[in-house]
């Protein structure tokens, strides 16, 4: 097994590599994150409100599960729920709205009035969703209420009749509603909404930054428990965990996208470290490897710094050898990872058009280095 030695800096991130390891192995990538990074905005919250099937059906294929039903449609919610899992929310008369189980989850507000506008200001201050229904009247309520519930613990969403009005209440302000209840019976609204919602969280994804370091020390450290991550989402050439013994800072884990003479391709897959290893979840926020189990959301980054939510769908812990990196950054502080002493762990940084990469074994007998660049990842 061999080790890659290379050193190369991007426009966006610094890499770190190690240029002149102090042992007779070649040095891997270590990534750090700066705590200045952009973390990823809120997730959007869209209910679906129709009588028409095919539009339901549209929801849940784009990943809106929660619907509206207007009061006496417990046989239709019966009827629809033998085809599609959703979670049913019920309209009472006087405008609150009850989940399956009765419990009160927003309040419905009709705005055409001054008035009206005040009293769901007022609403900011609650917890829970308010509905803001303004038939005619959608741009002034919805500024004057986004800027209201940016202070408040209560939720605003706003009642748009195509995606172009969606569009509108989500925008409202720039910071936007929390959400929007689609009402609708044209399941291409639904296609057009999420679109949209698509393109900007990807353009709002959180964008992290690198730095470069120096590999002092690569050495094997005997068993551990290792932790393979299975994500339900296919990554990309280029694309890994951000995995290290310190959450200040975090080695780019690549996934084993990519065929080897020793195992074939599993793009969904990332032997991600120890146990004990951070690895980087969204909204800025950490976790330990272990705890990972399915279901759990972790952000799957690239070489590029751009990350994007992805579920795990199973970990597997096994006792396997293992070689512990240690890094120290340009400000003198040292930062290691733990990572199975296998060829098909790799770690990778930011190159040009293709993302460089540097093996994760070792053959005590090599002091030579080599590069590998391009499809490898």
């Amino acid at each position: 097994m061999q080790l890659v030695q290379q050193q190369w800096r991007c426009q966006h991130h610094i890499s770190y590599l190690n240029s002149a390891a102090k042992n007779t192995f070649s040095s891997p990538t270590v990534t750090r994150l700066n705590r200045r990074s952009k973390v990823s905005a809120t997730k959007r919250v869209v209910w679906i409100e129709t009588s028409n099937q095919a539009v339901l059906t549209s929801a849940v294929e784009s990943g809106y599960t929660y619907a509206l039903f207007q009061p006496g449609s417990e046989n239709l919610i019966q009827q629809w729920q033998q085809l599609a899992a959703f979670t049913p929310l019920t309209l009472q008369s006087n405008g609150a709205i009850l989940d399956s189980g009765n419990k009160k989850v927003g309040q419905l507000l009709q705005v055409s009035s001054k008035a009206a506008i005040n009293a769901a200001a007022a609403a900011a201050q609650q917890p829970g969703y308010l509905i803001m229904d303004a038939t005619d009247w959608k741009v002034i309520p919805a500024e004057n209420l986004v800027a209201a519930f940016q202070s408040g613990p209560g939720k605003l969403l706003g009642v748009a009749e195509s995606a172009a009005e969606a569009r509108v209440l989500l925008e409202a302000l720039e910071a936007g509603t929390a959400g929007v209840v689609l009402r609708t019976e044209d399941p291409l609204q639904v296609k057009q909404l999420a679109a949209y919602l698509a393109e900007q969280e990807a353009e709002q994804a959180p964008q992290f930054q690198y730095e470069v370091a120096t590999v002092t020390r690569v050495e094997p450290v005997g068993l551990c428990d290792r932790v393979c991550v299975d994500l339900c989402s296919l990554l990309q050439p280029g694309e890994g965990m951000l995995v290290g013994s310190f959450a200040r800072a975090l080695f780019l884990v690549h996934s084993e996208c990519m065929e080897s003479q020793y195992i074939n391709s599993r793009p969904f897959r990332v032997n991600a470290g120890a146990v004990h290893a951070y690895v980087q979840a969204p909204d800025g926020k950490t976790a330990y490897l272990s705890e990972l189990q399915s279901g759990s959301k972790m952000l799957v980054v690239n070489a590029a710094g751009r990350a994007r939510t992805a579920m795990v769908g199973r970990c597997k812990i096994e006792l396997r050898p293992m070689i512990l990196v240690e890094a120290e950054t340009e400000d003198g502080m040292h930062h290691s990872t733990m990572l199975q002493n296998a060829e098909t762990v790799r770690l990778i940084g930011p190159s040009h058009s293709s993302s460089s990469s540097t093996t994760a074994g070792m053959t005590p007998n090599s002091s030579s280095t080599s590069s590998s660049t391009g499809s490898r990842g």
